[in-house]
């Protein structure tokens, strides 16, 4: 592509592509940046400039098993005004590469904006670069978070966070509304506007917007954004869940207008529902594990074993213990 010089250009992002990236994320963000960076679609790189980098400078596959050929290796971090890191499939453990993790480091030193999509926030951690800062990840790699980085809150409610010089996104399509952010900042509204019209997109959706949430077999979906912000902070704070007064002002309602939604729509209260979801994690776990009842009880909140027992009995009309023999066996208790 052929446009201003990488000087001029009011935008200079450049990319890193992770092993295993999701091709997604990373092809939402370039095409907002091309379809601001020029007139219609001619996709020159003149508003904003680009470049693709891997570690090595060598091709790398997407977890869906394209391969995409890099601009470059990894250049001067100082030459962009964001780099953009673009994380995949994580089954591998975060990436520990040192030159990654260096080059990282070195960024933020240089006090260049880092903006983390999908589980590239496990590599952000790991390189230290997340600590005293909230951090997005979804809601389907939240367990893989706490439990690879226990000393982190991760937030699973948004689809992106902004804290300082460290943006993290939990990937997908939220991607888009990412790089519509950044571009109305440098850009101006009506280029972010335009980019997304072509993309066929209504909007940028804004940082604090619920990600979706996943609905069980036989339940209607949740309409209201605020009651979906409020399931998912429940249904990731079980052992310890907020008081409906500290979940209502955490999703921008007052305790009245929570509990009336939970009432309208749930036909249950906030604590209800909190209780509800502890026992069928509790009832998962009895039935998939062989961890001790009391670990599990402690895990889902409650105050004993007995405690836990009882509740589980009132709800599946048996004892955890009758429930795990019945899962060995195959049979229903």
């Amino acid at each position: 592509m052929t446009g201003a010089s990488p000087s001029t250009a009011r935008l200079k992002v450049g990319f890193l592509l992770l092993r295993d990236f999701t091709l997604l994320p990373f092809a939402g963000f370039v095409d907002v940046l091309r379809l601001a960076a020029d007139e219609g679609d001619r996709s020159r790189q003149i508003a904003s400039r680009w470049t693709i980098m891997t570690a090595d400078g060598r091709p790398v596959r997407a977890s869906c098993g394209t391969r995409i050929v890099p601009d470059t290796g990894l250049q001067a971090p100082q030459g962009f005004d964001y780099i953009v890191v673009v994380g995949g499939l994580i089954h591998q453990g975060p990436v520990h590469d040192p030159g990654v993790i260096g080059w990282l480091r070195e960024a933020a030193a240089a006090g260049v904006p880092l903006v983390g999509l999908c589980t590239a926030v496990f590599t952000l951690i790991h390189a230290g670069l997340m600590r005293d800062r909230e951090c997005c990840v979804s809601w389907y790699h939240y367990h893989d978070l706490i439990t690879a980085f226990p000393e982190v809150t991760p937030v699973a409610d948004r689809l992106f966070v902004v804290d300082g010089p460290r943006i993290t996104c939990a990937g997908g399509t939220g991607a888009v509304d990412v790089a519509a952010w950044l571009v109305d900042r440098h850009l101006g509204t009506a280029t972010a506007r335009k980019a997304l019209h072509i993309l066929v997109s209504d909007g940028a959706r804004p940082a604090d917007t619920p990600q979706p949430m996943d609905v069980p077999p036989g339940e209607h979906p949740v309409l209201d954004p605020r009651l979906r912000r409020a399931l998912r902070i429940l249904d990731h704070t079980l052992a310890t869940p907020p008081r409906a007064e500290e979940l209502a002002r955490r999703v921008g309602l007052s305790r009245r207008q929570l509990e009336r939604l939970f009432r309208e729509d749930l036909a249950t209260t906030p604590s209800a529902y909190a209780r509800s979801l502890r026992l069928r994690h509790g009832h998962w776990l009895v039935t998939h594990t062989h961890r001790s009842v009391t670990d599990i009880a402690q895990e889902c909140g409650f105050a004993d074993a007995s405690h836990f027992s009882r509740h589980v009995k009132a709800a599946f009309g048996a004892t955890p213990q009758a429930l795990r023999a019945a899962a060995q066996s195959g049979a229903t208790p």
